[in-house]
């Protein structure tokens, strides 16, 4: 029987803090003081033990941190919509996806959950009431919504994305500046020459659909018209169905603001069945930017939300949170980007900067 003289290779041994350390050119306390939450560090400290964990491939003990700190260190991203939505609304993959990359660097694992009916949130309550996880990233909340109200009467680390209506100061949140980009998209509508200028509202239940109806009417001052007003769901179907409706109470309508892109979708749909043109008969402009927009056609006009930058928010706050802080709100710029459907050229969305205060 053939034999082989070659010597089996040592296990690869796991990397340790010390590497990191080593690889970053910083201390052993930086490189803790990253991995528990990036307190009292550097930009550029930061940055380099960051770089040195990817080349490394440290990853963190977390059975053994959970046994000394008493935590689960993990966070749940909480979706308080049915099912379907999280695969539909692409909004949603996006703030997934900039949450559990924002925790990965902590090296804390992000738990999925959704609570889009009353069985489900019973579930989702007992399971974060036990413990399961640190803290919870609200995602979608509607006023009235007893899973807030349950999270806050448990005094479990909550933050929210956009304004939790009702729990304003209570519960810390990230938003975009909903009114807004309510305003920057009907002004750019009058702007045009438009002077019929409709909207499709979120659910009046949600912050962006309060809001950005607010930001509407606003602008419109005193010519503000209710018969130029519909509401959809932030769905496809709904956004149809309202534009439907629109167009046979005020067909002399010429032009539409729409409270998200997947509306604006739908509304498309149904201008097209109409057989309205756009932008000619009608300038058409959403809210959002989460990729939709530029793949419609005509590409969609519509308000930008840093969706990776509110996710990075609400991870920093979350970990405020969860070493005692107070909680914290912060709302960042929405800048209008112009595409076709409006008639004009393409323009990078603006970045600015955060607008933060204490909830």
């Amino acid at each position: 029987m053939a034999t082989s003289d070659r010597t089996p290779k040592a296990p690869r041994r796991r990397p340790t803090i010390h590497d990191v350390a080593e690889a970053a050119g910083v201390s052993r306390g930086t490189v803790s003081r990253v991995i528990n939450g990036g307190h009292w560090v550097s930009t550029d400290a930061l940055a380099a033990v960051e770089a040195a964990i990817r080349e490394t491939g440290y990853t963190t003990n977390q059975h053994a941190r959970s046994l000394k700190t008493g935590r689960a260190n993990s966070v749940a991203f909480l979706l308080t919509e049915p099912q379907h939505l999280l695969f539909e609304d692409p909004n949603f993959s996006i703030l997934v996806r900039g949450a559990a990359q924002q925790l990965a660097l902590r090296g804390m694992p992000l738990v999925l959950l959704i609570a889009g009916t009353s069985a489900e949130q019973r579930q989702v309550l007992d399971y974060v009431g036990a413990g399961h996880v640190d803290g919870v990233l609200l995602i979608s909340s509607h006023a009235g919504n007893p899973v807030v109200e349950s999270l806050v009467a448990q005094e479990i680390p909550t933050i929210a994305c956009g304004i939790p209506l009702g729990f304003e100061g209570r519960v810390g949140y990230v938003a975009a500046d909903d009114l807004g980009g309510g305003r920057q998209m009907t002004r750019h509508l009058i702007d045009l020459g438009r002077t019929a200028v409709a909207t499709i509202t979120g659910p009046l239940d949600t912050p962006g659909g309060r809001l950005r109806l607010e930001g509407y009417r606003a602008e419109l001052g005193d010519r503000f018209d209710p018969s130029l007003v519909a509401h959809g769901d932030y769905s496809r179907e709904s956004g149809a169905a309202a534009m439907r409706e629109l167009l046979g109470r005020r067909p002399d309508l010429d032009a539409v603001f729409v409270a998200s892109d997947l509306m604006a979708a739908g509304a498309l749909a149904a201008l097209r069945g109409a057989g309205r043109t756009v932008p000619g008969d009608v300038a058409l402009g959403g809210f959002d930017d989460s990729g939709l927009a530029a793949t419609l056609d005509p590409p969609l006009t519509t308000i930008h939300q840093p969706f990776e930058r509110i996710s990075a928010e609400m991870v920093r706050l979350m970990m405020e949170v969860i070493d005692g802080q107070e909680s914290a709100a912060v709302t960042l710029p929405a800048a209008l980007v112009v595409r076709a459907s409006t008639g004009g050229a393409a323009e990078d969305p603006g970045r600015g900067e955060a607008v933060g205060r204490r909830a």
